[in-house]
């Protein structure tokens, strides 16, 4: 049974040292959350869906569609990612990972437009921004609804999260230093 709790994950005893960012497909989290793992010496944590789909041979959509499919996919998913901030001194950059994460990690949402998400995805991927605008609008739809399904969670709204950043404009190194900077001010 889905917690109560708008984060799950703080349900599961946990590490403060644990950063987890979040930000719909194209927003940047994997390579912010590189630089932000860098800066502080912490593991850099990102599981991807992109990877199990990889592992099985399949495509990414195809790897969501079975995920609709059966919630223990995103269950294991997300216990793997637990058992792996269990330490502390990560970064998770995924979906959920500001839910999830165990304990109180620093929470970061990372809010870009989908004009400039499927610029980026369109260069990274070699395809059109028109092919990449639907590609994102069908992965941001899909995820949200899943996790309403499964976990009563909407990525939608971040009420309780510690920090909300633009990341349209700035580099991911500026956008790791405000996440930094934001984040010591919270221990302090």
């Amino acid at each position: 049974m889905p917690s109560a709790s708008p984060f799950p994950g703080s349900n599961i005893p946990g590490s403060s040292e644990i950063i987890a960012i979040s930000g719909l497909a194209g927003s940047g989290k994997n390579t912010i959350g590189g630089e932000v793992a860098k800066k502080l010496a912490f593991r850099n944590v990102e599981p991807t869906f992109k990877t199990l789909a990889a592992r099985e041979g399949i495509t990414l959509m195809e790897f969501q569609e079975k995920a609709k499919k059966d919630a223990n996919i995103d269950k294991k998913f997300d216990a793997a990612l637990q058992e792996e901030c269990s330490g502390g001194k990560c970064v998770v950059a995924t979906w959920l990972g500001p839910w999830m994460a165990p304990g109180r990690p620093f929470r970061v949402w990372l809010d870009v437009s989908e004009k400039i998400r499927a610029a980026r995805l369109a260069k990274r991927e070699n395809i059109s921004e028109a092919d990449a605008l639907a590609h994102i609008k069908k992965r941001d739809a899909d995820n949200r609804g899943r996790y309403k399904k499964v976990y009563k969670i909407d990525i939608y709204n971040h009420a309780g999260f510690d920090l909300v950043l633009d990341a349209s404009e700035k580099s991911p190194a500026q956008l790791a230093d405000e996440i930094i900077l934001a984040y010591y001010k919270r221990l302090i």
